[in-house]
């Protein structure tokens, strides 16, 4: 809901200033007055519980600037499953034997379908080191790595 009031303050007379209520909050709202830019900011009952300013010079408050993102892992996860058509060591079975989950930071999850009921959990820096131990030493078990986008890879 939009609103407007007066400024009845001195200076330059009377100045406008424009809030809003926002999910039971008002949100904060910047105006100038006399070349100055002011933000306020305000609770449930409208009052103000903040108000920052500029300079007569116009140059913006810190607090008015948008901060940087702060420094945090990169975001995603991609799944794939391993499908084995063979297994040489019969130890995990035929067919789809793993769920995975490849990490953004490049950390690979691997969930073992076997043994039943609950399979295992292993870790590993990156979905490079996994193949190494799990895929590449067994070319014969003609291995198929599907991902969540429908991309196949077959080893």
């Amino acid at each position: 809901m939009a609103t407007h009031g007066r400024d009845e303050g001195g200076g330059e007379g009377n100045h406008e200033i424009n809030y809003r209520r926002n999910r039971k909050q008002l949100a904060p709202q910047h105006y100038t007055s006399g070349g100055r830019m002011m933000s306020m900011q305000f609770d449930d009952d409208g009052e103000v519980i903040a108000m920052v300013t500029t300079d007569d010079l116009g140059e913006i408050d810190e607090s008015l600037k948008p901060k940087p993102p702060p420094k945090l892992a990169p975001r995603g996860i991609r799944t794939f499953t391993v499908c084995r058509q063979s297994d040489e060591t019969g130890v995990s079975g035929e067919g789809v034997v793993i769920e995975g989950v490849e990490l953004a930071s490049g950390h690979c999850i691997i969930h073992w379908l076997y043994p039943p009921p609950r399979g295992g959990i292993a870790i590993f820096d990156s979905l490079g080191d996994f193949l190494k131990v799990h895929v590449e030493p067994h070319p014969s078990n003609k291995t198929i790595i599907t991902y969540d986008d429908g991309e196949q890879k077959t080893y």
